[in-house]
């Protein structure tokens, strides 16, 4: 076979029509050789080739006989040295970081380790037990694809319905999605599933993660695996386990296919990525990629070289100083942008990414390298405003340009329809768009992604069914998981056939899904919470890839009514321009107008003064919005004006006459929805006109929104 120089750029393997270029960064190792394999089944290389150009501490060869298709790892040659930080072992074939597919899932045996297993300290020296028969592979890939006439479609943050789903939960028990493709890329991109998605209102799809990823060892002692996909292997290529077929880069063409049939649709897609830490662990854990290509540049470490620094509970941590790492994650962020199409990222764990020496720095390389790159600054940027280090709950500090998930938000929303009557002032300010957290540097509401469940944790059915977790099906005692969910089991613990019970737990979950889409910010939906989705009380279903964590297409009737409630909310938000302002309210007339922007209201329909902000028994607000004086412009230079929109709320546990208020001199209010029934209007859904000054009679744990009716 015949090997030629090379390039030492682009990293990866590179087909470029005629040929392959191999290129691989590491900057302790003392040799380099590529192995190729005659398939995905092999368990032993058919070829070794040493690299023999370094360039730029990058090792390069040209392979002109090498095409797409072509099944490869690495073995890296250096000092086995943990206690300086390297741990080069050449018995293991390792992935590429660049590999675009991985065409092999690990085959976990004891060869996967680079240490002696069973010995006293992994400086008894490496494993010499070949793993090639046990390794994951890589692939070459040629990345031509017909887009056709694909273009992003760039929605506004202001017109934004975030809905976060898992590939395999959303289509699994599909019964519109044929078998063979449940459980897909291609599966998601059915038309039954893109209508599920427009009769909801959906603009984007948040993906959980969909780079390849490894289930770990005690994982699969268990009989689990890690179904959530926070554990991963390549930054580049799309998990197969999604792929309908197993070609060599058939996962890559169906993820390209899903896009551009979302982007048809008229739909973003936005994948949750995992650049905080990889699938390797700690220094016990296995020798997949990085730590055997160079442990010391990419990981960080702690002063004594063995351990590695942990601030994401997984093990490991990426070393943001080095270079080569920013490069790494700025090469594939830019890589599902330009390559794949996709329009955005959700960072888990950000903070993480910020710690450049140990504390999180918002001026942090990470941020400066996307803010200046014309492709990433462009996109939707997303944190996980958190890690587990100290100082890792950063939520209100990302930079301009981020978005971040507001978990007070989250909390307070729970705390507030459980009945906590102490979080009013701060439900009020979150309510209005947590202008707390994001004016002061000058970023919008739409930084706030507003949510109340989301992956981790309780589905929304299981907020309103459990106080405690339920977490025995992981086989951890019950011991894993959030201890604090500040849910509210409406009375009875776990499932109920209680009348009572039950219609308190559909009005409760009407209550918290008008709450997220009246809101002021973007809103995020966790898939299945619109179909009753229950995990049964567990809430940290990350190994469950089972039923328990599939989501249940076969509704019943209060399940059926509970979707279409959902579709009206999102309706409501998407055609009301008061709640999607682009800027924070003012709370002061505007432009001389006697009309504000925004009033709180007491239940006797008077302002809320500083006296009764401070009442903390107030469990019953009213927010009053002025259409008139929103006091923004669209694209086209208009004023933006819409309709004046009256929300009341009471998280009590009875009712309470609310006196209507008055913004004009006669007004009437059209009651639009009121979540004491079913799909927020009666069955009747005759239009119900109230005047000013009139007493509404707002239901125990309810909600009611009403419009001003300018037209009488």
């Amino acid at each position: 076979m015949r090997v030629w120089p090379g390039r030492p750029y682009p990293l990866g393997a590179t087909w470029d029509g005629l040929g392959v270029n191999f290129a691989l960064f590491t900057e302790h190792a003392d040799k380099v050789e590529l192995c190729l394999f005659d398939s995905a089944q092999s368990t032993q290389e058919k070829k070794r080739i040493e690299f023999l150009q370094f360039t730029d501490q990058v090792w390069h060869a040209y392979l002109p006989d090498v095409r797409p298709g072509q099944v490869y790892g690495y073995r890296v040659h250096g000092p086995y040295r943990p206690e300086m930080g390297l741990r080069f072992n050449p018995h293991k074939v390792l992935v590429d970081p660049y590999a675009k597919s991985v065409v092999r899932q690990t085959r976990w045996n004891e060869a996967m380790y680079g240490y002696r297993r069973g010995a006293q300290h992994e400086d008894a020296g490496r494993d010499q037990r070949d793993n090639a028969a046990y390794a994951p592979l890589c692939a070459v890939i040629d990345p031509s694809f017909v887009w056709g006439d694909d273009a992003p479609p760039r929605i506004p943050w202001s017109e934004t319905v975030i809905y976060e789903a898992h590939i395999k939960g959303l289509t699994a028990q599909h019964p519109g999605v044929p078998k063979d493709l449940r459980g897909t890329y291609s599966g998601l991109a059915c038309d039954e599933v893109i209508t599920h998605f427009q009769k909801l209102g959906v603009t984007s799809i948040e993906l959980m993660p969909v780079h390849q990823h490894e289930d770990e060892p005690f994982l699969i002692q268990r009989g689990l695996s890690n179904y959530w996909g926070y554990s991963t292997l390549s930054f580049f290529a799309p998990d197969i386990r999604f792929a309908s077929s197993s070609g060599y880069m058939d996962q890559v063409r169906e993820f390209k296919m899903m896009v551009r049939a979302l982007h048809a649709a008229g739909m973003e897609v936005i994948l949750d990525v995992v650049y905080n830490h990889t699938a390797e662990g700690n220094r016990w854990g296995p020798t997949l990629s990085l730590r055997g290509i160079d442990n010391l540049a990419y990981y960080r470490l702690q002063e004594d070289k063995r351990l590695h620094l942990d601030f994401t509970g997984t093990g490991n941590s990426l070393n943001m100083m080095h270079p080569r790492v920013l490069q790494l994650i700025m090469d594939s962020l830019r890589y599902w942008v330009l390559e794949m199409h996709v329009d955005g990222f959700r960072f888990d764990l950000a903070s993480s990414l910020a710690r450049e020496l140990y504390d999180v720095d918002r001026l942090a390389a990470f941020f400066d390298i996307i803010h200046q790159d014309p492709v990433l600054s462009q996109v939707k940027l997303i944190a996980e405003p958190w890690d587990l280090g100290s100082g890792g709950y950063q939520v209100g500090n990302f930079p301009v340009q981020w978005t971040e998930w507001n978990g007070k938000y989250r909390d307070v929303v729970r705390r507030y329809w459980r009945g906590e009557c102490s979080v009013v002032g701060e439900m009020a300010t979150r309510l209005a768009g947590s202008s707390d957290l994001y004016a002061h540097n000058c970023r919008k509401p739409h930084a706030s992604i507003n949510f109340v469940t989301c992956h981790d944790g309780f589905t929304l059915q299981d907020l309103v069914s459990y106080k405690q977790k339920r977490n025995q099906a992981n086989k951890e005692n019950n011991r894993d998981g959030n201890n604090t969910n500040l849910s509210w089991n409406c009375g009875q613990e776990g499932p109920s056939r209680d009348p009572a019970v039950m219609e308190l737990r559909m009005r409760q979950k009407r209550n918290f899904m008008a709450t997220l889409f009246f809101s002021l910010g973007v809103p995020m939906i966790s898939g299945g919470d619109e179909l009753g989705r229950t995990q049964q009380g567990n809430n940290n279903a990350y190994c469950q890839d089972s039923p328990l964590s599939w989501y249940p297409w076969e509704l019943e009737g209060k399940d059926e009514s509970f979707l279409r409630f959902v579709g009206r909310v999102v309706t409501l938000r998407r055609s009301q321009p008061v709640f999607k302002r682009q800027n924070f309210f003012q709370g002061r007339s505007i432009h001389g107008s006697e009309r504000k922007d925004i009033t709180w209201l007491r239940e006797d329909g008077r302002e809320m003064g500083h006296k009764d902000w401070l009442d903390s028994s107030r469990c019953v607000i009213g927010l009053m919005l002025g259409g008139e004086a929103i006091d923004e412009i669209d694209e086209r230079g208009r004023p933006i004006v819409g309709d004046t929109m009256l929300m009341l709320v009471n998280s009590k546990a009875w009712s309470v006459d609310f006196v209507l208020p008055s913004y004009t001199n006669s007004d009437l209010w059209e009651l639009v929805l009121d979540t004491r029934w079913e799909e927020g209007l009666p069955q009747d859904r005759k239009p119900e006109m109230h005047s000013s000054a009139a007493v509404y009679p707002l239901l125990a744990h309810s909600l009611a929104l009403f419009r001003l009716d300018v037209g009488h």
